[in-house]
């Protein structure tokens, strides 16, 4: 199989080139919606406060929001709290294809922006609203990511017992805003059909009980709660994090018999692949805590490297332990196109270049690329306002009155 090409830049012709978005979010989840379509060729224009998306300015954990989910839009800053910066607002949203949002329930309406409002406008707009929960009786509740994984069961699974743990990326805030940009793309093949828009609800909560629908399951269908990942019984005998050489670790497994065998031979261990007890997976299972105890011992003289060569010359499951900063330069994302340049738009760096993942997929084996750098506050509001018919006094005028920036 040939490698994915590089990233393309060529907006018409991606998928959804010719459609117009126009979004109302910060964060994570909304962005990722809106950065889905973008990178699919949709033309997004990111509606933000005149003093900018306080994501911009996020530290610590937040400082990759901004530029990892904003790259391929366009910015536009306005006042809605003034007159005239939401009737550029309305203007935007009554020629938009798709509207997509994520604050507090209640804001869009405070500003006439909601579904409800702005399908009276534009019947054919596909409306996504971003949420902490679907309709019903925690509708009104504020959410996070981690408000929902440890009401949702997430945390649970991801801990030890007695030690709930938070899974260590914004996994329902960019599943949410994934899940969002499915449901808008389903409602305009829709619309292509009937000529009418949808409203689209994406949320955080049902987002997590889908991620843990597997363990609700098991639970239905055996009886038996599913135990936390660090203490689960697994369901292979070899499928574990080892401490070898030196201190490094490494991942190892083995999920069948052939490669159980595979791996014995390719160890020398052929007193482990003789012993009766160890025939079959779920013999292996069942004798999981002195095997694995003595397979410690016997990899820990190995260097992860070693065992890294003799797992990939077998076609054995297997993993380093890698941080985020080291995938900077992991040789598949650096010679398949996964990576690519990004201008930083604010803080200490802003101006400078860095290398973002790109969303993981190829269509005709090319990977989908970065065709605009994640916007600088306001970049396009004087663009955009005179494609929706505004002179150069109109424009001058409406910043003068601090409308937009």
């Amino acid at each position: 199989m040939n490698a994915p090409q590089q990233p393309g830049t060529d907006a018409a012709a991606l998928p959804l080139a010719g459609v117009r978005v126009v979004e109302f979010t910060h964060m994570v989840m909304g962005p990722t919606c809106g950065m889905v379509l973008a990178d699919l060729g949709a033309e997004v224009i990111k509606v933000e406060p005149v003093e900018g998306d306080r994501t911009r300015r996020l530290l610590g954990a937040g400082a990759g929001f901004f530029p990892m989910f904003n790259r391929n839009k366009k910015s536009i800053a306005l006042d809605l709290r003034s007159p005239q910066g939401l009737e550029v607002a309305l203007k935007l949203c009554t020629g938009a294809d798709v509207v997509a949002q994520n604050f507090k329930p209640g804001v869009m309406a405070k500003y006439g922006l909601d579904h409800a409002a702005v399908s009276r406008l534009n019947p054919r707009v596909v409306y996504v609203d971003h949420a902490g929960f679907l309709p019903g009786p925690y509708e009104h509740r504020t959410a996070l990511d981690e408000v929902v994984q440890m009401m949702g069961g997430l945390a649970y699974m991801t801990g030890r017992p007695g030690d709930p743990l938070r899974a260590g990326s914004s996994v329902n805030d960019i599943m949410g805003g994934m899940f969002g940009a499915i449901g808008a793309m389903a409602a305009l093949m829709r619309r292509g059909v009937t000529g009418q828009g949808q409203h689209v609800q994406s949320a955080l909560f049902e987002n997590n009980v889908f991620l843990v629908g597997q363990h609700m399951l098991q639970y239905a269908i055996t009886g038996q709660p599913a135990a936390p990942m660090p203490e689960r019984i697994s369901a292979w005998a070899l499928y574990d994090v080892f401490t070898v050489k030196d201190g490094e670790q490494i991942f190892l497994a083995a999920v069948s018999d052939a490669q159980w065998t595979t791996f014995c031979r390719a160890m020398g261990f052929d007193d482990l692949m003789a012993d009766p007890l160890l025939a079959t997976n779920n013999q292996r299972v069942l004798a999981r805590p002195t095997m694995l105890a003595e397979l410690r011992r016997r990899l820990a003289p190995c260097s992860a490297a070693e065992l890294s060569d003799i797992f990939e010359r077998h076609g054995l499951p297997f993993a380093p332990i890698v941080r985020p900063e080291d995938l900077y330069d992991d040789p598949h994302l650096l010679g398949t196109g996964g990576l690519a340049d990004i201008r930083l738009p604010d803080g200490e760096r802003a101006g400078q270049t860095a290398k973002t993942a790109l969303f993981p997929i190829a269509l005709d084996g090319e990977r989908l690329g970065v065709r605009l750098d994640p916007p600088l506050l306001g970049e396009h509001t004087d663009a955009l306002l005179q494609g929706l018919g505004y002179d150069a006094a109109q424009i001058a005028a409406l910043r003068a009155q601090a409308c937009i920036a």
